[in-house]
């Protein structure tokens, strides 16, 4: 299948990202939430991301208003109904993502591709949900998505070759770099990422250096871009805790237990740089 058009469910910090990343290559999508203000915010985010890319000089004022025309906005599921591929951008939460996937499923035609931008929930779970096993599929984008190069691109039991080979080449068509990963918690990179983060946690809760000695440590130590606590802080720290929980259902090893401080923080609402304060104010 060749796709021509993308759908998305969720205009927040990861849907508006892939939406803007579809439309700068010149593919319609269709960004749908629950509110006008959700889409309208999330169509206020992509402006604000081509801006920074015009001053960048990585783009023109031709190019933002072309790629903004490509984006169309709704609050009816209904209006997905053109598009090859419909990828879901919800919040990480089983609940939610399923019942989505439910609604999605009963209105799209029966050739649709789904896909879900999940970042740790089994792909195959989330299939059972669509009744289109053999067309769903994970396509993990990583924040900033118009920025990051990745897309984990994971199949389910029952994910057909022909729905990976399709998405793996819209991955590419984004300009960015597919890996094939099977399902499994956490897939490969967060399976990796999130242990580690947590592992600072507790190296920060036992007080055996500071944030900023801990980030620093890391990023000079282990070449590493941004240490693991400011990352947390970008991520969400309530993403971190959701990702660690998940680890300790799915795998039932006490090593992914999630660090008592990082619970603390999140039951406090201090979530990271979307609630201005997590390990670092901002």
């Amino acid at each position: 299948m060749d796709i021509q058009t993308v759908g998305i469910i969720g205009a927040g910090t990861m849907g508006n990202g892939i939406a803007q990343a579809c439309a700068v290559v010149g593919i319609p999508v269709v960004m749908v939430d629950i509110s006008d203000d959700a889409v309208q915010k999330g169509l206020a985010t992509i402006g604000a991301s081509l801006d920074r890319l015009i001053k960048k000089e990585k783009l023109t004022a031709a190019d933002k208003d072309r790629s903004l025309a490509l984006v169309t906005t709704s609050t009816r599921y209904e209006d997905l109904a053109g598009a090859q591929l419909v990828i879901e951008a919800a919040t990480e939460n089983l609940a939610l993502k399923t019942k989505i996937l439910q609604q999605a499923n009963a209105l799209l035609p029966a050739e649709t591709l789904i896909a879900s931008n999940t970042s740790s929930i089994s792909i195959t779970k989330l299939a059972a949900a669509t009744g289109r096993a053999d067309r769903f599929i994970g396509m993990h984008f990583f924040n900033p998505v118009p920025m990051m190069a990745l897309v984990e691109v994971i199949t389910g039991l029952q994910t057909s070759a022909a729905t990976h080979d399709a998405v793996k080449a819209l991955a590419v068509r984004l300009g960015k770099t597919p890996i094939s990963v099977k399902n499994a918690p956490g897939f490969v990179v967060n399976r990796i990422l999130v242990p580690m983060i947590n592992e600072a946690f507790f190296v920060l809760s036992e007080g055996i250096a500071t944030a900023e000695d801990i980030d620093a440590g890391m990023k000079l130590g282990c070449n590493q871009p941004i240490g693991p606590l400011a990352l947390a802080d970008m991520i969400g720290l309530d993403v971190c805790l959701a990702v660690m929980e998940v680890y300790l259902h799915e795998f039932g090893d006490s090593k992914y237990r999630p660090c008592p401080l990082l619970r603390e923080m999140v039951a406090a609402g201090q979530l990271g740089r979307k609630t201005k304060r997590g390990v670092y104010a901002y």
